[in-house]
């Protein structure tokens, strides 16, 4: 590994903040102290701040020399809203909110990059942090991007980082094209009429229907969708009915789709409105389909990734990285930022959990476990390559 000294002289320092943000968590878009703890640190920098950027968002401008050209760096800011278990001294201190995504990580590697870039200024053009609430539920990127941030605060290129347990300690993980899903849910209602169990032949039953439903809905994935490409439809839930001797007049299901293309999610919200209907339709009931797009495909941009790629190398060499790493149906709404700009998203190994402290709980460190915890010694590797993307994008 090739990390910056500078950087590693400021490990510990890097810990202690990372270790106050595990401990007080904020969720969706409440991270109140979070983002002014990050607005405070960059300033004590010399990094201009610019607050409340979609609601709780905020960027810092760094410009060096007479360029023109401009470097997005992202990371995301809030915790999931689950119950942590570990023990160890900087745990949650809030109940029912824990930093299991690693969050905490990601803003502190950014905020180590953003000390040494304002501290050593070797590069020619514009450096914008983008410290992003609600990530994992509200779209947080989407709101600073409707907020205007690309327009107050352009950038050429765009880039982010995601913690992954699994891949050793340090090593990178990437891909051109889709490297995270989309993620849709749908709801699917089917009204019939009720009547009394004992005399089925008098109502419409939505129960019955519904369970055709489910199998009908698998065919989707099975027999409509080009078995090359990947795709998700998952029925999560089934709701119907409060009594043993009533049909009941509804009966719905939920669930979530995963899609690489928004050319397949059209394909699947297509056929699952269409089968929904005439499922419906053959039992004598009515459907109402809810299907809502929420995040779309994480796809990065090829140019961009094989510059992130050499980018990697520099920092922990060849052995370290992984350019062809196999996508995941997780999703991320980094997405939205890669709609509007070319970029690269990339993962940064967490290692198996044998970093985490005396104190941690008996779960697996994988990301939104209640015994997760993030790997410190990521953070010099995160920020000395959001340091290199840096001076290489905007090399004098």
């Amino acid at each position: 590994m090739k990390l910056l000294p500078e950087i590693l002289a400021q490990a510990d320092a890097l810990q202690r903040i990372r270790h106050d943000i595990h401990a007080h968590p904020e969720v969706g878009y409440e991270v109140h102290r979070t983002a002014e703890l990050v607005a405070t640190q960059l300033e004590s920098y010399g990094i201009a701040v610019t607050r409340g950027v979609g609601r709780t968002g905020l960027v810092g401008t760094l410009t060096r020399g007479t360029g023109t050209k401009s470097i997005g760096l992202r990371a995301d800011m809030d915790a999931l809203p689950m119950q942590e278990v570990n023990s160890f001294a900087h745990r949650s201190t809030h109940q029912n909110a824990m930093h299991a995504c690693g969050h905490d990580g990601h803003t502190t590697m950014l905020l180590g990059a953003a000390q040494y870039l304002a501290a050593h200024g070797d590069f020619d053009g514009t450096v914008q942090f983008f410290f992003q609430p609600a990530e994992e539920a509200g779209a947080g990127a989407q709101a600073m991007i409707d907020d205007g941030l690309f327009t107050r605060f352009p950038v050429d290129s765009v880039f982010g980082v995601h913690n992954w347990p699994g891949i050793p300690t340090g090593h990178f993980g990437v891909r051109p094209g889709p490297i995270m899903a989309s993620t849709s849910t749908f709801r699917i209602t089917l009204r019939g009429a009720g009547c009394h169990a004992a005399m089925p032949h008098t109502g419409r039953d939505p129960v019955f229907a519904t369970a055709q439903l489910v199998s009908a809905l698998q065919g989707v994935i099975a027999r409509n969708k080009n078995p090359i490409e990947a795709a998700v439809l998952s029925v999560t839930q089934m709701h119907a009915g409060e009594v043993n001797n009533v049909v009941p007049t509804d009966a719905w299901v939920g669930g979530t789709v995963r899609t690489f293309s928004e050319a397949m999610l059209d394909l699947i919200e297509r056929r699952v409105r269409l089968i929904a209907e005439n499922v419906a339709a053959a039992f004598e009931c009515e459907a109402t389909v809810q299907f809502d797009r929420e995040y779309p495909p994480t796809i990065n941009d090829a140019t961009q990734t094989a510059f992130a790629v050499e980018a990697m190398r520099a920092v922990v060499g060849d052995e370290a990285v992984n350019a062809d790493i196999d996508p995941t149906m997780a999703a991320e709404d980094f997405s939205f930022m890669l709609k509007a700009k070319p970029g690269c998203y990339a993962f940064l190994g967490n290692g198996t959990g044998d970093h985490r402290d005396t104190g941690h709980g008996g779960g697996p460190c994988l990301l939104h476990n209640a015994s997760y915890d993030f790997n410190d010694a990521l953070l010099p590797v995160g920020a000395s390559y959001f340091v290199t993307l840096v001076q290489r994008y905007l090399a004098r």
